[in-house]
């Protein structure tokens, strides 16, 4: 496998610029899939520095890097605090994660995350996980698809969508992305047939994957990792997951509801470094067209008061 051709690291530069890279700090690369952030987090680091690569994926760990200054987890980021406190890192310096799909993903046509190739619904990033995208349309409701659909894909017309795949189900015709589009197709004629047809996907990848709770899980674990100073730079691609990362950055929990003390301040354990999401420029936009729905959001752990003296 080509590792350079794996996935296209979105906004490489605005990213590691944005963990202010120490040379003997302790990184975290949660979403390692091809390597191109930590290859780049590598060359900032010295010889005592160390970087942590996870990623669940059985493709992703083969091209792990061969450095001592390096360690592989294959697991899931939402167990990030048992795996630092495990190899006794009880804080860090920085903590990065990509959560787009990699391309890597979608262009491995049996992996069946895109509807550009006729192949089987699986759409499981742990290829060792049971729940597959073909799992939820056999077992799910039909109240249970439109939930997962309009929660997760945010379709106005979900009913009708889960309605259309209950009744394909029952003919036995749902069992490839192939199947999946040519049911849907009737619902989804018009100018945003794609792009609703792409939400479909997300919303299933996302309940097969439980990545809405593993963020939760692992945004919570980094708040309590990082160590004063320390940063967590997040890529996010959808308004789901960017509204959870915007939410723990203003609030200090992924729900928004800011809690305060007696004088009014939110207890957020971090704040933004930027002003505003940052956004692919024009050139890597032509470059990497995958990185147009991309936001970048970097945020630092809270120094105390005791620390600035």
């Amino acid at each position: 496998m080509n590792y350079d051709s794996y996935h296209i690291p979105v906004m490489l530069h605005e990213t590691v610029e944005g963990l202010g890279i120490h040379p003997d700090g302790v990184y975290v690369d949660l979403t390692f899939g091809g390597g191109g952030h930590s290859r780049e987090i590598m060359r900032h680091l010295g010889e005592r520095g160390h970087l942590y690569g996870f990623d669940q994926d059985l493709d992703a760990m083969k091209g792990a890097l061969d450095d001592p200054r390096f360690t592989f987890v294959r697991s899931n980021f939402r167990f990030l605090k048992n795996w630092m406190l495990y190899y006794g890192q009880e804080q860090v310096d920085g903590i990065v994660a990509d959560l787009g799909v990699s391309s890597h993903h979608l262009d491995t046509a049996d992996r069946g995350f895109s509807f550009r190739y006729d192949a089987p619904l699986d759409m499981r990033m742990n290829q060792k996980a049971t729940l597959t995208a073909e799992a939820i349309l056999q077992t799910y409701s039909e109240q249970q698809l439109a939930d997962v659909l309009y929660l997760y894909g945010e379709l106005k017309n979900s009913r009708q969508l889960a309605a259309a795949l209950v009744k394909a189900r029952a003919q036995k015709n749902l069992h490839t992305t192939g199947d999946l589009e040519q049911t849907l197709a009737p619902l989804m004629r018009g100018a945003r047939e794609k792009k609703d047809l792409a939400k479909v996907f997300q919303a299933l990848r996302i309940e097969v994957n439980g990545e809405l709770r593993a963020l939760r899980e692992m945004l919570n674990a980094a708040a309590e990792l990082l160590r004063p100073g320390g940063r967590l730079v997040v890529l996010t691609y959808h308004s789901l997951e960017d509204r959870m990362v915007k939410n723990m950055v203003r609030t200090g929990n992924v729900e928004g509801k800011a809690e305060t003390d007696l004088f009014g301040h939110v207890n957020a354990p971090l704040h933004a470094v930027t002003r505003s999401v940052v956004t692919p420029s024009a050139e890597e936009l032509a470059q990497n067209p995958r990185s147009r729905s991309a936001k970048l959001r970097i945020a630092e752990k809270t120094k105390k008061e005791d620390d600035d003296d």
